[in-house]
């Protein structure tokens, strides 16, 4: 996913630290104090929020499979079963209201 100038791979520990790093430098005590702070993420938090995102806007979990490499999209329900969960809830408080009216 990440590779030097010359398109040779980077080791993935190498980008952790870096994006450890970069949260550590944007919470510097120095910037204004109404800003929030960033917390603490590893690298693969971002693959999560990449799969939940799409998730919880509604794109078909065989996409979202598709987008994280998973072979079948079992492997995305059985990871992601909390998230689309709460995306059923919240269709079914949509539909309580439309049939309310």
């Amino acid at each position: 996913m990440f590779t030097t100038g010359r398109g040779e791979p980077i080791h993935p520990d190498t980008v952790s630290s870096l994006t450890a790093t970069l949260i550590r430098r944007y919470n510097n005590p120095a910037k204004e104090p109404e800003e929030p702070l960033l917390p603490h993420a590893r690298l693969h938090d971002l693959r999560h929020i990449h799969a939940t995102t799409p998730l919880l806007a509604g794109v078909p979990v065989h996409v979202v499979a598709a987008r994280l490499g998973h072979a079948d999209p079992s492997i995305t329900l059985r990871v992601y079963a909390h998230v689309i969960r709460a995306a059923e809830t919240s269709a079914a408080d949509v539909f309580a209201k439309m049939v309310a009216r």
